[in-house]
């Protein structure tokens, strides 16, 4: 009931938002100032409302995190140290709980697969714990914890989330945010199943294995609401973001698109959530990564087109840009879009990719914002709303790629990200058509890992 209540107080102070910004417009306020102040008042109150909270309104908090890049400071700020103080306080399960979950899991002589087990917490996140463990044949190991109720609770926040997806809008002109909201709410589903996680983890690891950039934990057992994987240490990304130097900044950018850009190449998949609670920079230099949760398919045939329409991008051409939205399902039939416009649209994204080196900064990101605020004013955003869509295939993809840019804005990151796209997405360096590689058996027929 209360966190009903708290979500409830969000479309109030929309609505009284709203109803401000129409008073405003009439006493003849710019309309782009009017729309960057109701932006910045609904994100003060939609960040402290799922700051408080956990389950999927803490999922959204977290997504809605990596993009804090773009806000101003003086939201940003306080959004930030309200995830962190929610993550670092978290309560943990009384251990009984933690115990009954193991037991029912892997079962009731479950302390037998353990040489050592520590009933306090090592993390506590949205719908889980981890705890840190020696396995029987000596690995260090992270044991990931469900709690019980998770799925119910995450699921109703997400159907009232869904309710108020409009709430969104003002935060990101121009994106349909409802298909948005209902895909991640369809990943989440899967991210509750630790059968499908240890599936995509084991891809990933066996994709990397060896691999002199990146360091992916092996499964060690699966069942139930329990997943048992190696334990990783190293540097959390955040603690990167905070206090890194710039070298090390840039390097960890760097392997972070790296990573994103390999995966389908390497294995067919993606890793979609980005967030920085999710990587670690290890001692020798790799890139750790951690929660396989929200993995996703990316065939060969959809690489291609990625990085073909990245490459139409940066050549800049507005007809041949409109041509190949419309080819790849990102404008309704018979649009009637002016191609300038769209290529100034385009433009942003394209911009890491045109030169040899960029950096990315939460300036750069900042403008972006103010930017798109401004175009969707003088491009009548009802019309340009009505004619863009975010094709279903693309969904994943487009929420790894921006979150990844959310974080590189974080980390402030400087690097030859061209070359990162020439080397790992074919179409992007040339339009000779999708190689026919042969792709992953579907991962949902494979059998999971047990203890």
């Amino acid at each position: 009931m209360t966190r009903t209540a708290k979500l409830a107080t969000l479309p109030l102070g929309f609505a009284g938002r709203t109803a401000l910004g129409f008073g405003k417009r009439t006493f003849g306020r710019p309309a782009e100032a009017v729309a960057l102040e109701v932006q910045r008042r609904t994100a003060e109150q939609l960040f402290a409302v799922l700051g408080e909270l956990k389950g999927g309104a803490m999922k959204v908090g977290q997504l809605l995190s990596i993009f804090e890049a773009g806000l101003p400071e003086e939201i940003a700020g306080p959004f930030r140290a309200s995830l962190t103080r929610l993550q670092e306080a978290a309560p943990p399960m009384p251990a009984a709980t933690t115990h009954q979950v193991l037991a029912e899991g892997l079962g009731e002589d479950w302390r037998d697969l353990f040489a050592e087990f520590d009933d306090r917490p090592a993390a506590a996140a949205s719908i889980g714990q981890v705890h840190k463990a020696v396995w029987h044949d000596g690995r260090t190991v992270a044991v990931k914890v469900q709690y019980p109720g998770a799925a119910q609770a995450l699921m109703s926040d997400f159907n009232q989330i869904a309710r108020l997806s409009r709430l969104f809008t003002p935060l990101f002109p121009g994106v349909e945010v409802k298909p948005v909201v209902a895909d991640l709410k369809r990943r989440l589903e899967k991210e509750l199943d630790y059968a499908d996680e240890a599936r995509a983890q084991t891809a990933f690891h066996d994709a990397y294995a060896g691999d002199p950039d990146f360091a992916v934990p092996a499964v060690v057992a699966q069942a139930g609401n329990v997943l048992v994987t190696e334990w990783l240490d190293g540097t959390p990304l955040a603690k990167v973001i905070a206090e890194g130097d710039q070298d090390r900044r840039d390097r960890a950018g760097l392997l972070l698109f790296r990573f994103l850009l390999s995966g389908p190449a390497r294995c067919e998949m993606i890793h979609i959530d980005p967030h920085p609670g999710n990587f670690r920079l290890l001692d020798d230099g790799r890139l750790g990564v951690l929660d396989f949760g929200g993995a996703a398919r990316v065939p060969a045939e959809l690489q291609w087109s990625i990085g073909r329409l990245l490459r139409i991008g940066t050549l800049g051409d507005p007809d041949e840009i409109v041509d190949a939205l419309c080819d790849e399902g990102f404008l309704v039939p018979d649009a009637e879009v002016d191609p300038e416009e769209i290529a100034d649209l385009v433009a942003p994204h394209a911009a890491p990719f045109a030169v040899e080196r960029f950096r990315y900064s939460r300036e750069w990101l900042r403008e972006q914002t103010a930017r798109g605020l401004g175009l969707a004013s003088d491009m009548r955003p009802g019309a340009l709303a009505r004619a863009f869509r975010l094709p279903p295939q693309y969904l994943a993809v487009s929420r790894a790629l921006s979150g990844c840019g959310g974080v590189l804005c974080q980390l402030e990151a400087e690097g030859a990200f061209r070359a990162e796209a020439e080397r790992w997405l074919p179409g992007f360096a040339d339009d000779d058509g999708p190689e026919d590689l042969d792709g992953l058996d579907d991962l949902d027929d494979q059998a999971p890992a047990t203890a």
